[in-house]
């Protein structure tokens, strides 16, 4: 069963950082597309960044030079780091999984940025 279980969301204060973390089980062999995605309330879902199984990756115009994404050497996790953070940042951030042309996601983990 694949599972995905996202960490390391909370409030910090507007120009700090976080890194979030998404935990994959269930897969055994090889890496997987992956990507972060973010909502706010009365906000569509939003494209943050991605990771393909070579390891490239691409970010959001309106994260870029700010967040970066990248996995552990297993693969079995994918970090999301943020920098100076800002209120606009505000939103629950979710995990996606792209496994045997299936997507899988993640619960969300909330991250607030004061002003």
């Amino acid at each position: 069963q694949v599972r995905l279980v996202e960490s390391g969301g909370g409030l910090v204060q507007a120009g700090e950082s976080l890194r979030l973390s998404c935990r994959v089980s269930g897969i055994i062999v090889g890496f997987n597309h992956m990507a972060w995605y973010r909502q706010a309330p009365g906000k569509e879902r939003e494209w943050v960044a991605r990771i393909t199984p070579g390891g490239g990756t691409d970010y959001g115009d309106s994260v870029k030079g700010r967040f970066s994404i990248a996995r552990t050497k297993d693969g079995n996790t994918v970090h999301l780091q943020m920098n100076n953070l800002t209120p606009d940042d505000t939103a629950v951030y979710s995990c996606r999984l792209v496994y045997s042309g299936r997507d899988y996601w993640g619960q969300g983990t909330q991250v607030t940025v004061a002003s």
